[in-house]
């Protein structure tokens, strides 16, 4: 950088930071620090938890990854990336009817109750891995407009970064991250808006928007695994599933309907940045966001680190105070160590810090923030049949462990490489990927069904024996 692009980004930068912090409201009472009431206890409003849901699961890590596979397979790999939230609808439906049906009042009362404390366990450690990739994935993106990966200004903007976010989330917790968010949605929308200023005048619309090819080896493989994992993915991610608890149900639904349907439109229209590139031959060297602003000139890069700053900073907030009610309220719950009356606000402070700065250890030692997406959204699919199918069970700890740990151990096989080359899927880069979702999830949902078919088959027998 030379002096006057590092006076503009450092100083948006420092900017952007003392504005959050002024602007954000301090929680006076636990009520607001875990659940985002105001002082005087009233909930969240609903449009106020729309534009929270919305650009808090708008992270930096996605829309760099929906611009890339717009880079690599044109439209169709943009819409792949899109249909991630999709399942944000589903997470409402399904929260709204756990909430209407068995009147939990979070995900682990409501998996306690049906599948037991071992279960809740289960999905408290996962939700904490899922939480702990997020606080690197995201100040990752940050720190890669200010410099590259083993260079000071990279990793300096990036812990710089994480301390504004913690220092507005300390002050607010919730309600605070809740209040940001939309400041940070309205800039978001309004830079988006400019970078496509810059970049539909520069193409053909027609041929922006249609290039790609729907073949399984051109990035429709990934678009069919993102179909198959918004059955499992959101559920363990509490930054969404947490706001499904602030409100009443029906505001909640809508909420959840509607920042999930225009999230889409963002990501997909995010996606035609990387599309730009594949047209005009730009190298996108995993960061076609970043690539695409370089070729654009100073401003359309200076656009672009908005867009990051303030989708990063959104997922931040809500990943700390996420962090803080899973371990500060949730686990001691669990653990029978806590009454129902929430914590002090110092507990959770005291949880933020710890994960701020051990959060970022892994953007020190490098690693892909597309597999922070794909790899977890695999090892989650048992998740998908506990909570589609709970309905048909009112207490089944095995339907949720043959179900859940067997996902799991696919994720991990997944990963580390030992899954037989014939469950792919197609030939193309995402054909394992789909092959073990597609099969997983019948694996995982036979898995919660067998405990349900047995008992009755023993019932029938007791009562033929009876008889």
């Amino acid at each position: 950088m030379n002096f006057t692009e590092a006076s503009l980004f450092w100083g948006f930068l420092l900017v952007y930071g003392v504005v959050m912090y002024v602007l954000s409201p301090k929680s006076r009472n636990a009520n607001s620090f875990y659940k985002g009431a105001d002082d005087n206890g009233n909930p969240v409003g609903q449009w106020s938890l729309t534009a929270s849901i919305f650009i808090s699961w708008i992270f930096a890590k996605s829309v760099t990854n929906a611009a890339n596979l717009g880079a690599a397979y044109g439209v169709v790999g943009g819409l792949a990336y899109a249909s991630y939230w999709l399942s944000i609808p589903v997470a409402g439906y399904v929260i709204y009817l756990i909430r209407t049906q068995t009147g939990a009042r979070s995900l682990q009362d409501f998996l306690t109750s049906r599948f037991g404390r071992l279960a809740s366990l289960a999905f408290a450690a996962a939700i904490l891995i899922r939480l702990y990739n997020e606080v690197w994935s995201n100040t990752a993106v940050v720190g890669g407009y200010f410099g590259l990966p083993g260079e000071w200004e990279y990793y300096a903007a990036a812990m710089l970064f994480t301390v504004f976010t913690l220092a507005y989330s300390l002050k607010g917790g919730l309600r605070s991250s809740i209040f940001t968010d939309v400041i940070q949605a309205f800039v978001f929308v309004f830079f988006v808006g400019a970078v496509l200023f810059l970049i539909i005048p520069a193409n053909d619309a027609s041929a922006l928007l249609s290039n790609g090819e729907f073949r399984l080896d051109a990035g429709f493989d990934l678009l069919l695994v993102a179909l198959l994992q918004m059955f499992s993915y959101p559920f363990h991610d509490p930054v969404l599933t947490d706001r499904g608890f602030v409100n009443k149900e029906k505001t909640m639904l809508k909420s959840f309907v509607v920042a999930g349907l225009l999230g889409f439109v963002a990501v997909f229209i995010f996606s035609l940045v990387g599309v730009h590139a594949r047209l005009n031959g730009i190298e996108a060297m995993g960061n076609a966001p970043a690539a695409v602003g370089q070729s654009l000139g100073l401003a359309a890069l200076f656009f672009m680190s908005v867009v990051m700053m303030t989708s990063a900073g959104s997922t931040l907030d809500s990943t700390f105070t996420s962090l803080a009610k899973s371990l500060a309220v949730d686990l001691p719950r669990l653990a029978r160590r806590a009454q129902e009356r929430l914590p002090s606000i110092r507990v959770g402070a005291m949880v933020m810090i710890i994960f701020a700065f051990a959060g970022n250890l892994p953007m020190f030692a490098g690693t892909d923030i597309l597999k922070a997406t794909t790899i977890s959204g695999t090892m989650v699919m048992g998740l998908a049949p506990v909570f589609l199918f709970y309905g048909f069970t009112k207490w089944s700890p095995w339907s949720f462990h043959l179900s859940f740990w067997t996902g799991l151990s696919l994720g991990v096989l997944l990963a580390v490489g030992l899954i037989p080359s014939s469950w792919a899927i197609g030939e193309g880069k995402y054909a394992m990927l789909l092959g073990v979702n597609a099969w997983g999830f019948l694996i995982c949902t036979a898995g919660f069904f067998v405990p349900l078919v047995l008992r009755r088959l023993a019932g029938r027998s007791l009562a033929a024996g009876e008889a």
